[in-house]
């Protein structure tokens, strides 16, 4: 019988990754110094101390005063991620059951008025469907259609069909649209091929420790969900009514602050094409922190990456950037 791996340390089987893992019990030691002398205990630079601590003190495990460190221990630590879980966790269950009460109304004739049975009323704009060919169906639809891509990824990856949704997926992103999903934990131990052949696409990928649903989102103008939702191909439902959809999209945006990025995803054979998305970010007018948010980083290292691209290609601004590129093709 294969044996259960067990996690290195309490932090790294609540998500933290070793690396963090490390340079977080090496900060833990010396609580309370300044960041130079952390980094140099790190064998790190204080950026990239930073760095890789950037989730952790976003959750308030580790605070920054006057460039020195201060570190919770493991115990406090533990408890605090637990508590703000829970608290997300009961957040969400409340917006899903909302949303899950919106969507009973887009189906059942019986349940809608006859046109011009009621002045101003009119159906909401989508239907229930079953039967089919799944891959085909989304296939079809995000090639005829605008906007980027959102997924809640829970089980899909386990499916045979993930090779041709990763080359549709593909296709989107190489034409200017942008992909985002959000798996659960357990699909780095089951499906880390599927997580990277997404990667290398271009999909940019976070971790949660659960999902309730799974949810397809295209733009503003379209929304899949199961009927009623969960994690079943059949029955499904189709939304194009903008309001429940742009809800939807909030919904996915709540879950996507909260997820966490994937370093693994972003060296090596799974690294996406930064530079080309940083120079698509500064095209579009996107802020540093926009960007931040987008590439699943800190605002300190995007900083860093577009002086890095100024330097590469010899500009003094960010409008220049824009020109010089297009002239050479990264465009």
């Amino acid at each position: 019988m294969a044996r259960t791996r067990t996690p290195d340390s309490v932090l790294t089987a609540l998500g933290f990754s070793a690396e963090q893992d490390r340079v977080y019990r090496r900060a833990l030691s010396l609580s309370g110094a300044d960041l130079v002398t952390i980094a140099g205990a790190c064998q790190l630079t204080p950026d990239a101390v930073l760095e890789t601590l950037a989730e952790p003190l976003r959750l308030g495990l580790l605070r920054l005063e006057d460039q020195r460190l201060f570190v919770l221990d493991p115990a406090a630590a533990v408890v605090r991620m637990l508590d703000q879980q829970a608290t997300e966790t009961e957040r969400n269950r409340r917006r899903l059951e909302g949303l899950a009460i919106a969507v009973q109304h887009l189906y059942g004739a019986a349940a809608r008025p006859a046109p011009g049975a009621v002045d101003g009323v009119r159906p909401i704009d989508g239907e229930v469907s079953a039967g089919g060919r799944p891959v085909a169906l989304l296939t079809s639809l995000i090639r005829e259609s605008k906007g980027d891509l959102l997924w809640w990824r829970p089980d899909q990856f386990r499916a045979p069909r993930e090779d041709a949704m990763a080359a549709v997926v593909g296709e989107a992103i190489a034409s200017g649209r942008r992909s985002r999903a959000v798996y659960p934990a357990r699909a780095l131990t089951e499906a880390m091929p599927t997580l990277v052949a997404r990667a290398q696409v271009g999909e940019q990928i976070r971790i949660v420790p659960e999902l309730p649903s799974r949810l397809f989102i295209i733009g503003r103008t379209h929304a899949i969900t199961p009927e009623p939702l969960g994690f079943a191909d059949e029955p499904r439902l189709l939304i194009r009514q903008r309001g429940l959809v742009e809800a939807m999209v909030l919904l996915f945006e709540l879950m996507w602050e909260k997820a966490s990025p994937v370093p693994e995803l972003d060296r090596g054979a799974a690294r996406t094409d930064l530079r080309r998305m940083l120079l698509q970010q500064l095209a579009a007018g996107a802020k540093d922190e926009q960007i931040a948010r987008s590439l699943g980083t800190s605002l300190r290292t995007v900083r860093r990456r577009i002086a890095d691209l100024l330097i590469e290609l010899g500009v003094d601004s960010r409008f220049q950037a824009g020109v010089e590129a297009a002239r050479r093709g990264w465009l």
